[in-house]
């Protein structure tokens, strides 16, 4: 290894490709492929990446704020997909395409078109292929008392001796792969991948390839381009066992005699890259990305967690990335208002420090600065393993320290692309449409829906919203129901991601309507009625009308099959919510609308007196459901065919089936009081009393509150049953019914509830605040069981003769 730089391999002499397995996003193998490529000054550097780009290395190196992603989309038919390439300062690939470029190499990527089948069921292209064969990364794991294989590969590769760095990559990615046979998809891959390698060989003559591809492919990509080339002479020399001697085999001048063709240049024998089907339609767009993305913390599928960590680690070295992430936390959590004392943080220094040591690192890994700052900063336990130990991530309930700490690690870097970049037509669509309604600012949106450019500008922020572009957040507006809103209130934030969002929502349309559209569209086959609701509902706001045909009709036969009353009691609100309503988004009147009132009023008549079951907790949903139909023959009566004195009839027998839920009971006869169903004041005073048993009471109010809370209100009568109702109940019995009174009771808004408590206060010929009565010092849930507790002590005493 004598007069090589540290880690980096000799160069090859032999005539041959030359290897380097790396893992993607690693530092060190960054730093591997940049020497490797000044020591070799190959002819070609080829490049694990879609092959279809090729032609536009150009644009992707155009001098970008890393990180950024190649985002490609494809529609075929039924399947749609979309896939991501991504690169940061420390990725190898990115390394090998920039080193290569300037040292004159013909740089290409070699691998299948994000869009190919080989990738249907991976939506970002440096997923981790040793993960999914991981018996053998167990295995290393346990032999070497790490973790997981984050911890394995810093211990190896990332803090190690960068001396032998590239034996130890061929022996780790030699035995990951082993024996294993590799999927369909990888086989096809690597098929593809090892045309290249042998065209690229046969162009070079005498010159290196250097081929930097994820390690899992490099012992199949070795084995298929040996198998191909023995014959013909050239070798295939592994990067461990190269000539020691590196000679200046091209200038970085690509116009000096012998030097290469530029990068964009094709190979004489260049394979045949594969085209999408006749009639497909995707794309590929360079999009800014970031840490936060890239994360594996935050659910990345690839790669290196920690990106902040490791982009440190990259520009500084493992010590200063280690004190720097210290700072970091510390400074994250002190701004957060959590007490980190300075000896907290030479506590945790230490403690790193000290766990490396005891790992056999010269500097503290990543894992090693991770547990020093938890032992240091958390002092009880924590509720689940670190999150480090494991992959994926954040689960819910993780200390908010620990939630600092992963937060330092993954940064706050975001990519920045060159101006010069293409984009889409719908980036371009959006921004000039922003411009044009005046949406491109920073203040707070009052938008009136009666006026024509302000229905406009809702329009487009609606269509934003469907497409999960960032920045635009509505505060208030229409959401279905009975009630007429005609205002929104936006608030415009600024967004590091609505630029990638919106080259990634290109994928559906060239203009915000037609994207919106095809999105909503994308929605429909396989939701069910309370999804189809809400396509319907998004569409209004967007002004998508070729949908609603489409939508409506899938709606009415999927509420005309429903099985079950919860999700009934949405799809009413929204429709009937649009078909009274909304001129202003020109559904008002609809048949369509109309036909799917009808049958989910049908469908609820029919459930409703199909259910039975005992005393039980109370059900929203089901509410819900009466609500709506309660609603539809209120107010579209004409559209029905059930009419309002079928309807009450179904309620009444409801109402008195012994057998019916106490909830559903309540609620159909608050639905025959509300719809003047004979219902008498004094009828349902009796019945208060015929459902007085704690266990059934308060589940029996809060149906008939949410179906008859103004008729309660406005007719004393049945407060005042209530009152003795109540009253009579014993300690023991009032407590068992509380919890469900209080559910009921919520139904009444706080005017109502003052207006029933000062109704209580004047039957008891009490003077006093009927609102203070309402805001009791303590929980009286907690009251009626101190109470009980009491009345629990006194008669053990009483009974142990002590009181």
């Amino acid at each position: 290894m004598a007069g090589a730089a540290p880690g980096a391999p000799p160069a090859a002499g032999l005539m041959g490709a030359v290897f380097i397995g790396v893992r993607h996003h690693s530092p060190a193998c960054a730093r591997l492929v940049r020497e490797t490529i000044e020591a070799l000054r190959p002819a070609h550097v080829l490049v694990e990446g879609p092959a279809d780009v090729n032609d536009r290395l150009d644009e992707l190196l155009l001098g970008h704020e890393l990180p950024i992603a190649i985002f490609t989309y494809h529609r075929d038919g039924g399947r749609a997909h979309a896939s991501w390439t991504p690169f940061c300062d420390h990725s190898p690939e990115w390394v090998a395409l920039t080193a290569g470029r300037e040292a004159g190499a013909r740089v290409s990527f070699i691998d299948l078109p994000a869009w190919h089948p080989a990738f249907s069921d991976r939506g970002n292209r440096y997923a981790d292929a040793e993960l999914r064969y991981a018996e053998v990364v167990d295995r290393l794991c346990r032999e070497f008392a790490v973790d997981n294989v984050d911890a394995l590969w810093d211990h190896l590769v990332e803090v190690a001796d960068p001396s032998g760095l590239a034996e130890r990559l061929t022996a780790y990615f030699d035995l990951v792969r082993g024996d294993t046979a590799a999927g369909e998809a990888d086989t096809a891959r690597e098929a593809h991948m090892a045309e290249w390698v042998r065209a690229a060989v046969a162009d070079a003559g005498d010159r290196p390839v250097l081929v930097v591809t994820g390690g899992f492919h490099t012992p199949a990509l070795r084995a298929l381009t040996a198998a191909a080339t023995s014959s013909s002479g050239p070798t295939t020399p592994d990067l461990a066992t190269s000539s020691p001697t590196a000679p200046n085999l091209t200038t970085s001048d690509p116009t000096a005699p012998g030097a290469p063709p530029p990068a964009s240049a094709d190979l004489p024998h260049q394979p045949e890259v594969p085209a999408p089907p006749p009639g497909s339609i995707g794309a590929s767009y360079l999009v800014p990305y970031s840490h936060r993305r890239l994360d594996a913390f935050t659910g990345y599928e690839s790669g290196m967690p920690s990106p902040g960590y490791y982009h440190r680690l990259w520009t500084d070295g493992p010590e200063a990335a280690a004190t720097a992430l210290v700072e970091s936390v510390v400074t994250r959590l002190r701004a957060r208002r959590q007490p980190v004392s300075t000896a907290d943080l030479i506590a945790a220094r230490v403690q790193a420090e000290g766990l490396a040591r005891l790992r056999g690192h010269e500097h503290p890994a990543r894992v090693d600065v991770l547990d020093g700052l938890v032992s240091a900063l958390v002092s009880e336990d924590l509720p689940q393993p670190p999150p480090w130990s494991v992959r994926g991530p954040l689960a819910p309930g993780t200390h908010p320290a620990v939630v600092e700490v992963v937060a330092a690690l993954s940064g706050d870097r975001v990519g920045r692309l060159h101006p010069a970049t293409p984009a889409p037509p719908l980036v371009a669509d959006v921004a000039a449409e922003l411009a044009r309604l005046g949406l491109d600012g920073r203040e707070r949106l009052d938008l009136d829906l009666t006026d024509p450019l302000d229905l406009e500008r809702s329009r487009v922020l609606h269509r934003l919203r469907v497409l999960g572009v960032p920045g635009f957040r509505r505060r208030s507006g229409p959401s279905g129901g009975t009630t007429a809103v005609a205002a929104e209130r936006w608030d415009p934030t600024p967004d590091d991601d609505r630029q990638s969002a919106l080259v990634e929502a290109a994928a559906h349309g060239a203009t915000p309507a037609e994207a919106a559209g095809a999105v909503l569209r994308d929605r429909v086959p396989g939701a069910d009625v309370t999804g189809l609701a809400g396509v319907l509902f998004d569409a209004a706001l967007c002004g998508v009308d070729e949908l609603s045909g489409r939508v409506t009709e899938a709606l009415a036969r999927g509420v005309a099959a429903a099985g079950s009353l919860d999700p009934l009691g949405g799809v009413l609100t929204d429709v009937l919510g649009l078909w009274r309503h909304d001129r202003l988004l020109g559904t008002a009147g609809s048949p369509a609308l109309a036909a799917v009132l009808d049958a989910a009023v049908d469908r609820v008549l029919w459930l409703v007196e199909g259910l039975r079951g005992g005393p039980a907790p109370a059900e929203p949903g089901r509410l819900r459901a009466l609500v709506g139909a309660r609603d539809a023959l209120a107010h579209a009566a004409d559209v029905l065919s059930a009419d309002r004195a079928r309807a009450v009839d179904v309620a009444r027998r409801v109402a008195a089936a012994p057998d019916a839920p106490p909830d559903l009971r309540g609620a159909a006869l608050g639905f025959a009081w509300s719809l003047g169903g004979g219902a008498e004041p004094a009828g349902v005073a009796g019945a208060v009393r015929g459902m007085a048993a704690p266990t059934v009471l308060g589940d029996w109010l809060t149906g008939l509150f949410a179906l008859a809370r103004q008729e309660v209100v406005a007719d004393g009568a049945v407060v005042g049953v209530l009152d003795e109702v109540v009253g009579e109940l014993s300690e023991q019995d009032f407590l068992v019914a509380l919890p469900a009174l209080r559910q009921a009771f919520a139904h009444f808004p706080p005017a109502e509830r003052e207006a029933i408590a000062a109704a209580l206060l004047a039957r008891r010929g009490v003077r006093g605040s009927a609102r203070a009565l309402l805001r009791t010092p303590a929980d009286p849930l907690l009251v009626a069981e101190a109470r009980a507790l009491e009345e629990k002590v006194d008669r053990v005493l009483v009974r142990e003769g002590l009181s």
